[in-house]
């Protein structure tokens, strides 16, 4: 038995070590302060059962976090808010449906793709008009989500009576059903979601529409935050390189298109 003791102590040693460096890992492992919307499924929504926000970029989120490990504490941001929230130091990255733009990045900075889409078209389920691109809609009042890029696409065609705006995609459905706007511009994929969700009733996406702003969809730190942004690219290229992107999007219905 004594003789065993020193073969013992060494390994309770190397465990103890092992144990000690884990925990101090662990300690200083970064913490970020995610900015996420209640109102964009299937991307970032609110799940009302647990009360949380879930989605594919809460996915994203949590898969880059244990790829590039640290931990995410997702806040629950109103859209038009999620860039002054991270500029001011509120939040320290976005994940949501956002999509990468020129504009945008003269005051944050991107990370490499995580998915691409378009703006849809939205009118009511018995509008048979056809609707190739938005002159169609000349003359009309039509509605838009607030602080998106599709804001910017209709205010500069300056053809339209009116442009609401709107804090949720939910709130602008509501008055196109009710017959308030003639139609709507908002994302593709959130909306065609809702739509087989059964969560939009009276709407639909107009079949022949053309999207013209398709772009990128990736998480955003503030301007210069080069540290962030490189642990985030480096972890995007892991969970696309060992197919937990590719896992994600097939979840939520957007495998078709996965980014390279």
């Amino acid at each position: 038995m004594n003789s065993l003791s020193p073969l013992f102590r060494r390994f309770a040693l190397s465990v103890c070590v092992t144990l000690c460096a884990s925990l101090a890992h662990a300690d200083g492992a970064p913490s970020y302060k995610v900015g996420a919307t209640a109102s964009g499924s299937p991307f970032t929504f609110l799940d009302i059962k647990s009360n949380s926000i879930q989605g594919v970029m809460v996915d994203v989120a949590q898969a880059v976090g244990k790829a590039g490990g640290f931990s995410s504490e997702i806040q629950q941001t109103n859209f038009a808010a999620l860039i002054p929230s991270l500029t001011s130091g509120k939040l320290d990255f976005i994940s949501a449906g956002m999509l990468k733009t020129a504009e945008r990045a003269q005051v944050v900075d991107f990370s490499a793709p995580v998915y691409a889409y378009g703006e849809g078209l939205i009118i009511k389920a018995d509008d048979d008009a056809q609707y190739p691109d938005l002159s169609s809609l000349k003359g009309q009042v039509v509605g838009v989500q607030a602080g998106t890029i599709f804001y910017d696409q209709l205010n500069k065609l300056g053809i339209f009576q009116e442009i609401r705006t709107y804090d949720s995609i939910a709130e602008m459905v509501r008055d196109l059903s009710l017959g308030r706007i003639k139609a709507a511009v908002g994302d593709q994929p959130v909306v065609a979601y809702q739509i087989n969700q059964k969560l939009f009733k009276g709407v639909k996406l107009a079949a022949d529409y053309q999207p013209v702003n398709v772009g990128d969809v990736c998480l955003v730190v503030r301007k210069g935050d080069s540290e962030t942004l490189a642990r985030l690219n480096q972890a995007i290229a892991g969970i696309k390189a060992d197919g937990t992107l590719a896992a994600i999007l097939k979840k939520w219905g957007l495998a078709a298109q996965v980014t390279p």
